[in-house]
């Protein structure tokens, strides 16, 4: 039996009727006979209901909606308050004709009309009896016909037992249904109990059963009572029998409920609280991933694969931990770009315009990418190389590929591999445990949006190992050209294409980095820069950029070149321009500072603004030292932050000939220094040394700043002319520096680093460089404005390197060994 029914009879002081009113929902066999002693009229208007039945005696509350009806009732309302009601065959139709109803209904009275809150018209009707339409007589302003009066069969005398058996086992199914079903209030049993019409009782079980319109219609239409009430009873017990069933079920389920079942059911009633939020629950989230899917452009298997996993995450329950791990995944296939790409741009010189505007020098970089451009636009498939920019801190290696990837309109990512120790970093986690994500090479291709970005691997020398794994051997397949086109990461499971992204590797040391791994990449030198060099990119880049960050502009603060040269020469030592930005910060700052607190400083600086600022000049210690003293002399090293100028020192010591060495060296370079000894010993007539030296005196070679360690083969030839210069007492000749490895026989071999060293040679104010002839081709690289002012000597024997390095001139006050 239906709530709904039992509720409005329940509550009708709630539509506006209360205990005195003239409705009583219960009719008494006296209000019965009255009604059927009624006469029936012969034209009545007609009102057809969408979706119910009115039984006679039944009270039933309807809301008016159309124009037809609201005025049908108005009319009626003021006039006999008895209209004829009939139910739609169609609860769609609209506007109903004589077609479109039941012509069988019931004559209803108007009780009470309602103006409900929201507009609409609510009134309250009793069934009276039942009437069949003989002729419609009019449909404007709404429908009026003739009728006439259908009359309800009795049981006959002889039957009465058998009716009213069937009356009583009504009344205890009702009752049994009203106790069984908790969405009926119990106060349907008191109405039930105290209905004393046997035909209202009928009709008033009728009108509740949950039944459709066209059932109840057919009950309405069964002429004989005890006909009707037979049918009534058979959909009871249906009824019964499903709410028996229900309720079995019911308990078994109740008494199978465990913790998870729980849970799920309070996630069930959460999801509907998010869908009623506005939130989007597993079904629509599933089906909005199936729509975003037919819009990727991925290949057949991974189409097959995605629709593969869609599929089990359906199947799984949205409060297992592994449901949120499949949906990452699945949403990580959604983000990635498969197959989608940024479109290049083979404008050369466009391209080249930016590098020159973003980076002065670098020309060998410059080149190279202009190159890698010119065949990508002729061949427009060409694998995309593996490049890595190899130099000091601060030449600008990272920011170049910004430049890179805005010359040729590609996404920018950077990925930093600075003590990156995990292999899962790279190569991603099993999407089996929890908390799996996918590397960061799959990452920030999906930050990127597109799957041939313009990629920066960082500090790539950096890279550690541990108990996690070896990253660097799981960069091997990231950077062949012939492997990565199918790159695997444990948490995608499937293959990407990483063949046309443009990788940038940056390194400061390529001795640390593994040769499978440097093999696989195109090494591209980017040294130091000169003082000449240094001036211009801060005139171009740091000032300006500096500027812009302190809120100012070229009218509040200007630096010439003349002073941004004594910075660079008096602040500076490094190879790039880090430490030279920090220092013309610190120049803008001053001009802040001096705006804000409305004090005089001055718009052009001049060299004792600069000192006033920053301090006296601190790098004077690089410059050239005279060799005035017998033993000393200048050499060129290569340190992880450029070139640098290093003196070595000899001196000696009465003593039974040992050899000390000092400076905080490594084990090569004190090698240096043994095979140095051992070669004068061995030559001491050529250089005009008495061999009873070697027996009589202690030696000492000191390199200063101890503080930092030194290592390498570079100052063999430096360590060999200082002790040359010791024995024989004899001074090195002025503004001289050399580099080179030397064997026992004497042989210059050559050496790296050649660019950084040059530079160091002119910020020390070197004149004359002595290098092997095997390095001749390291300086023809260079460009000729770089070694302006400097004379180089090549050789290839260490007799050439003294006769060059030694002078004839004696140490004044020189011992006598």
């Amino acid at each position: 039996m239906s709530k709904s029914k039992f509720l409005n009879i329940d509550s009708m002081s709630l539509q506006g009727i209360d205990e005195d009113s003239e409705l009583i929902p219960l009719m008494t066999p006296e209000d019965e006979e009255e009604i059927n002693n009624e006469a029936l009229p012969e034209t009545l208007p007609i009102l057809p209901l969408r979706n119910t039945v009115l039984f006679p005696g039944v009270v039933i509350p309807i809301t008016a909606g159309r124009d037809k009806s609201i005025n049908l009732i108005k009319d009626a309302n003021n006039g006999s308050k008895v209209i004829g009601v009939v139910s739609q065959k169609d609860e769609e139709t609209e506007n109903p004709g004589i077609n479109d109803i039941n012509t069988l209904g019931t004559v209803a009275r108007i009780l009470r009309v309602l103006q409900m809150p929201d507009g609409n018209t609510t009134v309250i009707i009793q069934g009276k009896k039942r009437f069949e339409i003989a002729e419609v007589l009019t449909e404007k302003p709404y429908m009026t016909a003739t009728v006439r009066e259908t009359k309800e069969e009795r049981p006959p005398v002889e039957d009465s037992q058998e009716f009213l058996a069937i009356i009583e086992s009504i009344k205890e199914l009702a009752l049994k249904i009203i106790k069984d079903n908790p969405n009926i209030p119990s106060e349907a049993s008191f109405a039930i109990k105290n209905i004393q019409s046997n035909s209202f009782l009928i009709n008033f079980v009728s009108s509740n059963l949950n039944l459709g319109v066209k059932e109840k219609q057919d009950l309405l239409e069964i002429p004989n009572l005890q006909d009707r009430a037979l049918a009534t009873l058979k959909y009871m017990n249906v009824e019964l029998q499903k709410l028996e069933l229900k309720n079995d079920i019911q308990s078994k389920v109740r008494s199978d409920l465990d913790q998870q079942q729980k849970e799920y059911f309070l996630h069930q009633q959460m999801k509907t609280i998010q869908e009623e939020l506005g939130g989007i629950s597993y079904e629509e989230e599933v089906d909005e991933m199936a729509q975003k899917a037919k819009e990727k452009k991925w290949g057949k298997k991974v189409s097959e694969h995605f629709t593969k996993e869609l599929a089990k995450m359906q199947r799984m329950n949205p409060q297992v931990a592994e449901y949120s791990i499949q949906r990452n995944y699945l949403e990580l296939f959604l983000e990635l770009p498969w197959n989608e790409f940024s479109k290049d741009k083979f404008d050369l010189k466009r391209a080249q315009k930016i590098l020159d505007r973003d980076h002065y020098g670098l020309e060998d970089v410059k080149r190279r990418i202009i190159e890698y451009l010119a065949v990508l636009k002729l061949r427009n498939d060409m694998k995309s190389p593996i490049l890595c920019l190899y130099g000091p801190p601060g030449v600008g290696k990272t920011s170049l590929g910004k430049s890179i990837a805005k010359a040729i309109g590609r996404e920018y990512v950077r990925m930093s591999l600075g003590g990156l120790r995990d292999e899962a970093e790279i190569r991603g986690h099993r999407k089996t445990y929890i908390g799996a994500m996918p590397g960061r090479i799959i990452q920030s291709l999906k930050k990127a949006g597109k799957s041939n970005p313009v990629f920066i691997l960082d500090e790539i020398d950096k890279l550690s190992n541990s108990h996690q794994g070896d990253p660097s051997s799981a960069m091997l397949e990231v950077l062949d050209p012939e492997q990565n086109n199918d790159f695997h990461d444990n948490f995608l499971e499937m293959g990407y294409d990483l063949s046309k992204v443009m990788f940038i590797a940056t390194a400061n040391n390529l001795s640390s980095i593994q040769p499978a791994l440097l093999d696989r990449m195109e090494i591209i030198n980017v040294t130091g820069y000169t003082i000449e060099e240094k001036v211009e990119i801060a005139k171009r880049h740091l000032l300006p950029k500096q500027l812009k960050e302190h809120g100012l502009t070229d009218k509040h603060l200007k630096i010439a070149k003349p002073q941004l040269e004594k910075i660079v020469e008096g602040y500076t030592r490094e190879s790039g321009v880090r430490a030279l930005e920090k220092q013309v910060a610190k120049m803008v700052r001053h001009a802040a500072k001096s705006i804000a607190m409305e004090e005089e400083y001055n718009l052009k600086m001049t060299n004792e603004d600069i000192e006033k600022v920053l301090g006296p000049a601190r790098m004077e210690r690089d410059k050239y030292e005279s060799n005035d003293v017998a033993g000393v002399v200048t050499g060129l090293a290569w340190t992880s932050v450029g070139g640098d100028i290093l003196f070595i020192e000899s001196i000696l010591s009465k003593g039974k000939g040992t050899l000390n060495i000092t400076g905080n060296l490594g084990k090569v370079m004190k090698e240096s220094a043994t095979i140095a000894m051992e070669y004068i010993k061995s030559n001491a007539d050529s250089f005009g040394i008495d061999s009873e030296v070697f027996d009589k005196y202690n030696v000492h070679i000191h390199v200063p700043e101890g503080a930092t360690p030194k290592d390498g083969p570079s100052a063999g030839v430096t360590m060999l002319t200082s002790l040359v210069s010791l024995f024989t007492q004899k001074k090195v000749k002025k503004s001289l520096a050399m580099t080179g490895e030397i064997t026992l026989r004497g042989k210059v071999l050559p050496v790296g680093g050649i660019k950084e060293k040059i530079l160091a040679a002119k910020r020390a104010k070197i004149k004359e460089i002595i290098l092997c002839e095997d390095n001749r081709k390291d300086i023809l690289e260079i460009k000729a404005e770089y070694l302006k002012g400097l004379e180089f000597h090549y050789v290839t024997d260490m007799s050439e390197v003294i006769d060059l390095a030694i002078t004839d001139d004696k140490v004044k006050n020189a011992k006598s060994l």
